[in-house]
């Protein structure tokens, strides 16, 4: 156990629509070691832009301790929000942070707050950790941060966590750094979490249509999936990639069909809309950009092929969408 001279000061900024169990799972493990060794190790606010409840993704609102222009005395401050969120005031809020950042804290984002926090330049030639499902629209919108695929990313005194279970093991961490190993554990087991991951694990993906995941996949399929995630703008073909893989082509059809439920073309196709959908969601690329992001000539089969796959053309699916988040939600207590 290391003596720092007084608690872990942490604060958590939320947006409307942040995620609400990246909040919870950072405040209960650090609520349960405070328990375990009977007092404050950790403390925290929670902050807002405003002094005005904040409506979390469960359309729960949450109370701020205190606004961002009066925060201080904070050794961490974590950015919670959906990836489509805009600081309310882009001049003072951003510029808030850079000041906070000055004066030692360091800054970090959970989930989509990746993107408010990359929208103040403060992840400028930095890596990140970013969702898989975001990956597509944060690569397009910020260019020159680097986006990985890790769980949780401590760089200096940036931290980023792709989740609510990588915040969990970013508090049990941060638990064991200050209060050892043994708290950490008690504080692990209290909640039944299920193993505490290394801080460069890779992200739980799913393989579509095949209810598994990447990581469970043979060696060989992950590196073909690994190669078309990565030759998403241009498209390799099939053969190539079996011959990359060390297969030979009808045995890496099988072999990939066998694994993942779909043939390697199919699973391509599907993931180049994937990526196509993301940036529909979570940007305001235009549709030509985003056909030639994800490896088609114009724009007109690609929103053939979306609509086929989902359900529904990439301009309703946008225009639905920015409505529900135009909506005003309904009025809603603060919660205690």
């Amino acid at each position: 156990m290391t003596d720092r001279g007084g608690p872990l000061r942490l604060g958590f900024l939320m947006f409307p629509g942040f995620p609400m169990a990246c909040l919870t799972s950072a405040i209960e493990p650090l609520r349960a070691a405070n328990e375990i060794i009977g007092r404050q190790e950790f403390v925290w606010k929670l902050v807002a832009e405003s002094a005005a409840p904040v409506r979390s993704s469960a359309e729960i609102g949450f109370e701020p301790h205190v606004p961002l222009q009066e925060v201080e005395g904070l050794d961490q401050l974590y950015l919670l929000s959906p990836p489509t969120a805009e600081f309310a005031d882009p001049r003072r809020s951003p510029a808030r942070l850079r000041w906070l950042d000055r004066t030692g804290v360091t800054l970090g984002a959970f989930s989509g707050g990746i993107f408010p926090l990359a929208r103040t330049g403060l992840l400028e030639g930095r890596p990140c950790s970013v969702h898989w499902c975001y990956e597509a629209a944060f690569k397009a919108d910020f260019p020159g941060v680097e986006a990985r695929e890790v769980t949780i990313l401590r760089e200096g005194r940036r931290i980023t966590a792709s989740g609510a279970g990588a915040v969990f093991d970013l508090m049990l961490r941060l638990i064991e750094e200050r209060l050892g190993r043994d708290c950490m554990t008690e504080v692990a087991c209290w909640f039944q979490h299920p193993f505490v991951r290394d801080a460069d694990a890779s992200q739980k993906v799913p393989v579509a249509r095949a209810g598994g995941t990447t990581d469970s996949l043979p060696a060989a399929i992950r590196e073909a999936i690994r190669l078309f995630e990565t030759h998403v703008e241009d498209p390799l073909r099939i053969p190539d990639v079996a011959a990359a893989v060390g297969l030979s082509g009808r045995h890496f059809e099988r072999t990939f069909k066998r694994e993942t439920g779909q043939s390697p073309l199919r699973y391509y196709h599907h993931l180049r809309l994937m990526k196509a959908r993301q940036r529909v969601l979570y940007s305001n690329d235009s549709l030509r950009e985003i056909a030639t992001s994800v490896g088609y000539m114009t724009s007109s089969p690609m929103i053939r092929h979306y609509t086929d796959l989902f359900g529904v053309s990439p301009r309703d699916e946008r225009r639905l969408t920015q409505s529900v988040r135009r909506a005003v939600p309904p009025r809603i207590e603060a919660a205690e």
